[in-house]
């Protein structure tokens, strides 16, 4: 299958390697140019470590153009974090092509920002946006040409926009991730799965001390007590109840189980957890200001959960509280300015009119 990777982070080259390894034909696009370069100079090759040893992924393509990128490509993926989506998605948009499906692994309903962009560029194929729950890899780069995956995801629940066009989007998706993907019914299901905003902010801002005190701190490890815990547990029984008063059944995914040690398994499989602390890639120095739990999965993630809670008419004191106190860690206010149903355009609908417009799309 022609797959194209847009981005130049973990999430992206864990992609594209794992994706070539798999035999797929892989073009990655990046932004910057001298990085490009360099690639094409070093062979337009990716060093994927995993459990079972090194292993040299080859691409066909590396490149700034993004329509030589996307071209006959079936799947178009993009890891990207929620705060650079905009950029990405408008310069997709006048590309996509009938057929063609967007994955954004996760996404905080970056499906729509996708769908958006393409739709204000006149462009009018029959395209798939879709969205997940997590990355489908945890994985850091240890290069600027190689990557590790500790873990490869074991279930992908995955929602599309728009869902008429469900059927397509996960037959393709599946036959890059085979055995995983579960479908969750429209985007907007999908977008509330997404566990980064339920489980980093509670370790970035119940740890700041720490994390500005030592040089390398692992929140995962160290950072996870029991205490934070019962928060996560708490902040994500309040995104159990958005997905539950907007009518999406379960399973929910709740994040408990990534920690369990029996019971349903979560995304990432069992033991999965220990895997990744003792892999030692996420001992590192954090800067609070700075750091992607903070902008994308606090500011950006949590405004959005709120902002569907709204609407569904569900409260969210634990959400609110972490955009006031991370707000306050970096100076600004972030119960304001961060991803909202407004900013995406959708200001103004109730449940029965966004529901329409998740299953049947842009109106002609």
């Amino acid at each position: 299958m022609k797959i194209t990777v847009l981005g130049g982070g973990n999430g992206s080259f864990a992609a594209a390697g794992d994706f070539a390894l798999q035999g797929h034909d892989v073009r990655l696009w990046r932004r910057d140019g001298e990085a490009v370069a360099a690639h094409r100079a070093a062979g337009s090759r990716i060093t994927v470590k995993d459990s079972k040893g090194r292993h040299e992924a080859q691409l066909t393509l590396v490149t700034t153009d993004m329509a030589k990128a996307v071209r006959d490509a079936e799947l178009i993926l993009c890891p990207a974090p929620a705060f650079a989506q905009g950029d990405i998605a408008r310069a997709l948009a006048p590309h996509l092509a009938d057929g063609q499906v967007v994955f954004l692994p996760p996404a905080t309903f970056g499906s729509m920002v996708f769908a958006r962009a393409a739709w204000d560029a006149g462009n009018r194929a029959d395209v798939a946006f879709a969205e997940t729950g997590t990355l489908p890899w945890l994985t850091r780069k240890h290069g600027p040409f190689e990557v590790a995956i500790t873990i490869r995801a074991k279930r992908l629940p995955v929602g599309v926009f728009p869902l008429a066009r469900a059927d397509h989007a996960l037959a393709v998706i599946g036959k890059a991730f085979p055995g995983a993907i579960e479908p969750c019914g429209d985007a907007l299901s999908g977008a509330l799965m997404n566990a980064g905003p339920i489980i980093h902010p509670p370790l970035i801002v119940m740890n700041a001390g720490p994390i500005e005190h030592f040089e390398r701190w692992d929140i995962h490890k160290e950072g996870t007590q029991k205490s934070i815990r019962r928060v996560t547990d708490a902040l994500d029984a309040e995104r159990v109840a958005i997905r539950e008063a907007l009518g999406y059944g379960a399973p929910h995914f709740p994040l408990a189980h990534h920690y369990a040690k029996e019971g349903e398994i979560w995304m990432y499989g069992r033991g999965s957890h220990d895997r990744l602390t003792d892999s030692g890639d996420w001992r590192e120095r954090l800067i609070l200001t700075e750091h992607r739990y903070m902008r994308e999965d606090l500011h950006v993630g949590l405004s959005f959960f709120t902002s569907v809670a709204a609407l569904a008419g569900v409260a969210t004191p634990l959400m609110k509280a972490f955009l006031a106190i991370g707000g306050a860690v970096c100076g600004e206010d972030f119960l304001h300015g961060g991803r909202t149903l407004e900013s995406l355009g959708l200001s103004g609908m109730d449940k029965a009119a966004l529901q329409t417009l998740l299953n049947e799309g842009f109106a002609p």
